[in-house]
């Protein structure tokens, strides 16, 4: 089903019905500040493998794990340097997705993860309300492998189809940019991909970021 966000009645249905699609295992499309997202209950295993199987991924490419509060970090990633809590005070909720170490107690399956998690605050209202309702959601853009990330509802239909229960109709996403990822689970932080948080915007708290493999410092 498909909702209407710009139109309040229907936006409130589609918060319902994501978050009785999210607790009964199924996926959910919503905007994001960045691309579409294709969401599904983090602690859920197979709703995560129901993620991956819609968008043709295998268990060696784990989704990012979304929360709606920075404060969240500490519940699911542990050895947290003190630049990286600066960096996500000042660039969350915005495009920044951030790999750390995981917290060994969670009880969940996200892939071959090695232990790691990949998370991010999204700087989108409709997706934050969602989260404050559901908790942790793991997201992966909202397309099918080899295909370009959904920037709005439509795109993710065509790709995605039934594979999700419920669809939230933000619009055009605003930038189509993908969130930067930091990896900070070794000894040297370093840029995996590059998005819309540019090297110069990192080395403001760590000017020991290596950029990504290939580019230029």
């Amino acid at each position: 089903m498909k909702f209407d966000c710009a139109i309040d009645d229907e936006y409130d249905r589609g918060l319902e019905a994501a978050q009785r699609a999210i607790e009964s295992g199924k996926l959910v499309v919503l905007p994001t500040d960045t691309v579409y997202g294709l969401a599904a209950d983090a602690f859920s295993a197979i709703a995560v493998q129901r993620l991956l199987d819609a968008k043709g991924r295998t268990r060696q490419m784990p989704p990012p794990v979304l929360v709606g509060a920075p404060t969240t970090l500490d519940a699911l990633a542990i050895e947290i340097p003190t630049y990286l809590r600066n960096m996500v005070s000042a660039l969350w909720p915005g495009p920044l997705t951030v790999i750390c170490n995981q917290q060994p107690s969670l009880n969940w399956d996200l892939g071959d993860t090695r232990n790691t998690v990949a998370i991010r605050m999204p700087n989108d209202p409709r997706a934050l309300a969602l989260l404050k309702q559901t908790g942790p959601l793991a997201v992966s853009s909202a397309n099918t492998t080899g295909e370009a990330a959904a920037q709005n509802v439509d795109d993710a239909m065509r790709m995605l189809g039934e594979s999700a229960a419920v669809y939230l109709d933000g619009g055009p996403t605003e930038s189509g940019v993908p969130s930067t990822i930091l990896d900070v689970t070794g000894s040297t932080p370093r840029v995996l991909r590059n998005g819309a948080i540019d090297l110069a915007t990192l080395h403001e708290f760590n000017n020991t970021i290596e950029p990504m493999a290939g580019e230029p410092g």
